[in-house]
């Protein structure tokens, strides 16, 4: 049986790195990821049998619903802006703009994507999950996840084809080897 910090040690990267792909901020990336294993402890967990795969879900839904938040914030922000007019919003906008520009390559293309084929690209391609565990991890039906798989990837080359990346560069590409990439643009 394992303890509670042994359960942390051995998906915390997991669980950050997929905060971390859905809502490309660092900060609010291990503001979730502590949030799931809060969640996590204090349910029972020594009684899931796919511990994993349970975890995951935990953190899509954790992710889901901090971009519904910061998504509805954004909107009443948007919409009340003539109340921030001269107060110095037009740097934070910059300072925006200069965020995205320096962040990493892949982390800009997955946020092209919308949020829900994102978290089946990130399931799938970043932790090896298989359809079916995708599909119950997102709950929902495995055609479902084959469909939005294969948009998702329809999407992305498109991305990548507008960003300018010939497709040489990534054609064919093994899947393990632009994880190992995108996993090395977050340490």
């Amino acid at each position: 049986m394992e303890s509670n910090r042994e359960v942390f040690e051995t998906y915390n990267k997991d669980v950050y790195r997929t905060c971390y792909y859905m809502v490309h901020d660092a900060a609010d990336a291990e503001d979730l990821c502590q949030e799931v294993f809060i969640t996590v402890f204090r349910s029972n967990w020594q009684s899931i049998d796919y511990l994993k795969t349970w975890i995951m879900k935990i953190t899509v839904n954790a992710c889901l619903n901090h971009l519904k938040r910061r998504r509805s914030l954004q909107h009443k922000l948007a919409d009340n802006l003539h109340l921030f007019q001269g107060r110095g919003m037009a740097k934070s906008v910059e300072g925006l703009i200069e965020q995205k520009e320096t962040s990493q390559e892949w982390v800009v293309h997955l946020s092209r994507l919308p949020v829900k084929i994102r978290a089946v690209l990130t399931l799938r391609y970043m932790h090896d999950f298989s359809l079916a565990e995708v599909s119950e991890a997102l709950s929902i039906p495995l055609g479902t996840t084959k469909s939005r798989l294969h948009k998702g990837l329809k999407l992305m080359k498109n991305v990548l084809l507008e960003a300018g990346m010939p497709e040489e560069a990534w054609k064919g590409e093994p899947y393990e080897a632009t994880g190992r990439c995108t996993q090395a643009s977050i340490k």
